[in-house]
């Protein structure tokens, strides 16, 4: 199975050679200030797509360094949050926000200074809540950021933040 998950990541890196975003993304951002409704929905229907394509790229570049997920986007019912992934990395049950910035010329990147204390907070209670809606085991966990620089035109950057923040999390 790892020769499996390694072609396939190989495949997803290679499409992802000229960046995570398409053809039809490479046309210039209009300016903020003055956009209609109709420029600013498309320019976040362009960040959200460039996200999903992180996303998916980050979860073939983590299968590939042999993480085993047991879950993607959980949303817990009737609760603000959700976790990007949540595997096993050996025996630690990772969670892990990925985050994916386009870099500009005029703008820096380092995506896992978006993850905030408040984020982090959402963050631990909704492991909170996966940890007791699934009933798995107790074992270790920690959160991880998978931080992606989109260069338009060239691979993505990947920086893995393994241990990224450490709140304790007990099971319940």
């Amino acid at each position: 199975m790892p020769i499996l998950f390694s072609l396939i990541f190989y495949l997803i890196h290679w499409s992802a050679r000229h960046g995570l975003r398409d053809d039809s993304d490479a046309t210039s951002a209009s300016p903020v200030n003055g956009a209609t409704s109709k420029e600013k929905f498309q320019r976040k229907e362009k960040a959200r797509r460039t996200g999903l394509r992180g996303e998916t790229y980050g979860y073939w570049y983590l299968r590939r360094h042999g993480y085993i997920f047991v879950a993607k986007n959980y949303i817990p019912h009737a609760a603000k949050g959700e976790l990007d992934l949540v595997g096993y990395d050996g025996a630690i049950l990772a969670f892990v926000e990925i985050r994916t910035r386009t870099i500009r010329d005029d703008t820096p990147a380092l995506p896992e200074l978006s993850v905030t204390t408040s984020k982090q907070g959402v963050l631990i209670r909704t492991a909170h809540r996966f940890l007791a809606d699934r009933r798995l085991p107790a074992c270790p966990t920690r959160f991880g950021v998978l931080a992606i620089d989109n260069v338009p035109g060239r691979l993505p950057v990947v920086c893995l933040h393994k241990d990224a923040f450490s709140p304790q999390l007990r099971h319940r």
